[in-house]
């Protein structure tokens, strides 16, 4: 008798616990959206400014931790580099969203290219001028007549406006992308960005101390580099792939920061996948660098976005100085996704 009331209740449990299971999957079920499981990734390509490294870390990070595909995107990221340009890509096409330049993207609009801004990762400038101390060269006014070490190309405005603003004729040397030609006296100054160049300087065995430094944003010269755009007919065309881009790209750089080792891991995965040089001490000065320069020094400013005043602020200057003889009105250009508000 005991036996067989122990059998029967061990037979009742199990039938209880199938039905709290059975009642459990139906409400799962029943919570999904109606054809949730079959809706697909919205496929989305995205170039940065040049290959793989941790100045790309947020995009790398949302792509590998598979944060784009929670957004319902499908990213590519596309190569980029010598012959590869962000603007290009966009312009005809080949990508729906690129790493750009606020001083390019306004040189393109006044071209008559309707290039959005959707996020402005950098902050702060982060170019620099160096130069060694025995050159004697301490102030913007000192570069006066010595050989100066610019970039090809559109990031070479900076610099060159600085130099129109203080009146002063240096001699230009194309500059290529390493600091060689400095280390070895070729140039009295070289350009630097400040998470990337100038680490490698110190890295070559030169004591900061031996160096004189001007960051331009001390001089009057926040261009703010690094922002995500897109063409205004993609805008148009999808707003929802857009935001959704853009808060994954920042969910990206937050978890980028948030798990700085990890990041690291992932982007030194993708840099030895391009057969790049990955030396981990570097990439991790330029993702410490990155987190400085990403973070809102504006009182109205937010995490992403590109405030009025800086963007006015260079407007003013590429048109004082005849780059550009007009700028469209902040709320054309600029455009927020949820996650800038936040």
């Amino acid at each position: 008798m005991s036996k067989m009331w122990h059998k029967n209740r061990l037979q009742q449990k199990k039938h209880s616990i199938i039905a709290v299971m059975s009642v459990l999957f139906m409400a799962c079920v029943l919570a999904r959206p109606v054809g949730a499981a079959e809706v697909p990734l919205k496929n989305a390509s995205f170039m940065p400014l040049w290959g793989s490294q941790a100045q790309f870390a947020g995009y790398y990070v949302a792509l590998d931790k598979g944060i784009y595909a929670r957004h319902g995107i499908d990213l590519k990221i596309l190569k980029a580099g010598p012959g590869h340009t962000p603007t290009q890509a966009l312009e005809e096409g080949a990508a729906d969203f690129a790493v750009v330049w606020l001083t390019t993207a306004l040189l393109h609009r006044a071209a008559g290219k309707e290039l959005v801004n959707l996020a402005q990762i950098i902050q702060r400038s982060a170019l620099m001028l160096v130069s060694k101390k025995t050159a004697g060269i301490k102030t913007i006014a000192d570069m006066d007549g010595k050989k100066v070490g610019l970039w090809e190309g559109d990031v070479s405005i900076p610099p060159r406006t600085l130099f129109a603003n203080h009146r002063i004729k240096v001699r230009e040397v194309r500059q290529s992308h390493t600091v060689n030609l400095f280390l070895r006296g070729g140039i009295d100054v070289t350009s630097a960005m400040w998470f990337n160049e100038y680490h490698t300087i110190l890295d070559s065995g030169i004591d900061p101390d031996e160096l004189n430094v001007i960051f331009l944003r001390d001089w009057g010269m926040n261009f703010i580099e690094d922002g995500i755009y897109a063409m205004e007919k993609t805008l148009r065309n999808d707003p929802a792939l857009a935001a959704a881009f853009v808060n994954a790209s920042l969910e990206g750089w937050r978890y980028a920061f948030e798990h700085p080792d990890e990041a690291l891991d992932i982007v030194i995965k993708y840099m030895r996948e391009d057969h790049l040089p990955a030396n981990r001490m570097h990439q991790k000065w330029m993702l410490d660098r990155m987190r400085d320069l990403m973070m809102p020094v504006n009182p109205q400013g937010s995490f992403g976005s590109l405030t009025e005043q800086d963007y006015e602020a260079v407007g003013r200057a590429m048109q004082r100085n005849g780059l550009i003889e007009s700028y469209p009105d902040y709320s054309t250009f600029s455009w927020k996704s949820d996650a800038q508000e936040k």
